[in-house]
């Protein structure tokens, strides 16, 4: 795959906004970092931002939205929320909130949790992008899984460490001015917590909230917030995985093969990571036995069976 130059002109917001339509990944600006895009309604759109990066894991993705009403069509507001969100935004802090149910957010991007990252970039073009598109953006940073933070469209497309040739285009809007990543807050237990530090001080936070942060203590193999790695989704059900034939009492997540439960008709890692997490609560839902067909530990799978052998791992 050729990567795209774009510029925040016309032609290169169209363009930017046509290739995202299509489902593809793109890298756009924000004051923080560059960020890898894909629509955030599309379960193999955001499978992509994971194929591109290589990811360990499926960890929570913070999304993007132009504003506070394109957020609060997205996710509940408690007051305090509600607060930040009106003093804050646009700028560099993420929210993590209860996600609405009828929100429409493909279940990749939250990965299995009831709660969803959101943000409003201080970035005219990302913006304009997303005015244009009309759908939020689930974007992590746009580098290589482990490597730096890109601050510049060149970082994105940098041969060491960058995304060049895989990923759709790069709309370059000149350097990051914040340059770091987004403060991240949520409310664990009903208190405001600082869940990752970032681009605005906590400081700054606390003065307009009138109280001090609470720190997050959590086990960070298993964290609650994009920034973090992610907790796994753990299906109510036994899980068996690498299970080449299905006993019969149990519901059977097949690969390579069509069946109502099957994670891709066509073997087709990207398709399999974006159905995983709705197959596995449907599965969950009937309350038999789960087996998963044996997944190829390579590119998007070992990903997938990262978080399946997360998921299968006994409870504590």
């Amino acid at each position: 795959m050729k990567t795209l130059r774009l510029f925040p002109d016309a032609d290169g917001l169209a363009r930017a906004a046509a290739l995202l339509a299509q489902g593809a990944a793109v890298a756009i600006p924000t004051e923080t970092v560059y960020g890898l895009a894909a629509d955030a309604r599309n379960g193999e759109a955001v499978a992509r931002i994971y194929q591109a990066k290589g990811r360990p894991s499926f960890n929570p993705l913070i999304v993007h939205v132009p504003d506070l009403a394109a957020a609060e069509a997205i996710a509940r507001f408690p007051d305090p929320a509600r607060l930040l969100a009106e003093r804050f935004w646009p700028g560099p802090l993420t929210l993590v909130l209860p996600l609405r149910e009828d929100a429409g957010i493909a279940s990749l991007v939250t990965a299995g949790l009831a709660t969803i990252g959101l943000r409003v970039p201080d970035q005219p073009t990302a913006r304009a992008l997303m005015r244009a598109l009309g759908r939020p953006l689930a974007a992590p940073s746009a580098n290589a899984s482990g490597r730096i933070s890109p601050t510049s469209a060149d970082h994105v497309l940098d041969p060491d460490g960058g995304l060049d040739g895989r990923i759709a285009a790069v709309l370059d809007d000149g350097p990051c001015p914040v340059g770091v990543e987004s403060t991240i807050i949520g409310w664990p237990g009903g208190r405001a917590t600082l869940l990752r530090p970032g681009g605005l001080a906590a400081e700054t936070i606390e003065a307009v909230l009138g109280q001090p942060l609470a720190r997050h203590e959590g086990d960070p193999s298993a964290p609650s917030a994009p920034g973090q790695l992610t907790s796994h989704y753990a299906p109510r059900s036994h899980l068996r995985l690498n299970a080449a034939t299905p006993e019969a009492h149990e519901t059977h997540l097949d690969f390579g093969r069509p069946g109502p439960f099957s994670l891709s008709d066509s073997g087709d890692l990207a398709q399999a990571a974006a159905r995983l997490f709705d197959l596995l609560r449907r599965a969950d839902a009937l309350g038999r036995p789960i087996s998963v067909a044996p997944i190829p530990d390579r590119g998007l799978g070992a990903a997938i069976n990262d978080r399946l052998r997360r998921a299968a791992a006994p409870r504590p």
